[in-house]
């Protein structure tokens, strides 16, 4: 049988100046190498998998040390109280 609470989802966060730094730094690597940056972010946070990423500028070191969900939260979050 299905519960109907709604489950909280909780971790543990990275600062946002530090996502926003590491977003604006893979974006620009990926535009240098001639990739879409918005379609190449979005397959690596669907997927997990790196190779999305340039390893261009230590682009790819550098999203990985955060935590994909880390990244949504503050995607929908810039979006959000941006509207």
């Amino acid at each position: 049988m299905m519960s109907s609470d709604t489950q909280k989802f909780t971790f543990e966060r990275v600062g946002s100046l530090e996502i926003k730094q590491t977003l604006k730094l893979v974006y620009d690597a990926l535009r240098e190498k001639g990739y879409n940056p918005y379609t190449q972010i979005i397959g690596y946070i669907l997927s997990g998998d790196p190779t999305y990423i340039t390893s261009h500028n230590g682009a790819r070191a550098q999203i990985g040390k955060l935590e994909r969900d880390e990244l949504l939260e503050e995607l929908v979050r810039d979006y959000i109280d941006r509207a």
